[in-house]
């Protein structure tokens, strides 16, 4: 009867070590890191401060245009990367153009609740009278937040037109990741 009382009470410590090994105690108390952001956590705009506005009447260099995205949930998330921008445009032969990424390197945005974080487009404006077939005249953005597969539909506000380099290795308008 001894024996099997020790090899009980041997089996007990065994299982009560190997527990408390599995799962240490700060592992209760530990609070879960943030995960990304998904479409539906945001919502999405350009930025129209005077100071966030693309100088689009001017034709001699790069202006940029604003994009926000606001954490409208109740947790707090992340954002990293580029968002996904393909541009669609209001004469019939412009189409959709995809934009290129910078070579900037992402950070992580961690955003509370109500928190907001933006990037920017950099666009190569040019003149009314440019001819037709080497002007893109914007008139929806797709936004896609980075990781994400749903978009937002924003109607661009500024007018203007940006010279057509859709197919250029190194377009003059292209985006940057969220944050910078």
């Amino acid at each position: 009867m001894k024996n099997k009382l020790t090899a009980v009470a041997l089996a007990a410590f065994v299982v009560a070590g190997t527990a408390a090994t599995a799962i240490p105690a700060s592992a209760a108390t530990a609070k879960a890191a943030p995960t990304r952001c998904h479409t539906a956590d945001l919502k999405a705009g350009f930025a129209m401060g005077e100071d966030a506005r693309p100088e689009m009447e001017q034709t001699e260099k790069q202006t940029q245009a604003y994009i926000w995205f606001t954490n409208k949930s109740t947790r707090t998330c992340t954002l990293s990367g580029f968002a996904g921008v393909d541009m669609i445009g209001a004469q019939g032969t412009d189409g959709t153009w995809s934009l290129a990424r910078s070579s900037k390197t992402p950070e992580k945005m961690v955003l509370g609740p109500g928190d907001t974080t933006d990037f920017s487009i950099n666009l190569l404006p040019v003149a009314e009278s440019t001819p037709q077939k080497e002007k893109f005249v914007p008139a929806k953005f797709l936004v896609t937040p980075p990781n994400e597969t749903e978009h937002f539909t924003l109607k661009w506000p500024f007018g203007g037109q940006i010279l057509k380099q859709d197919g250029a290795t190194h377009p003059g308008t292209y985006l940057n990741p969220v944050g910078l």
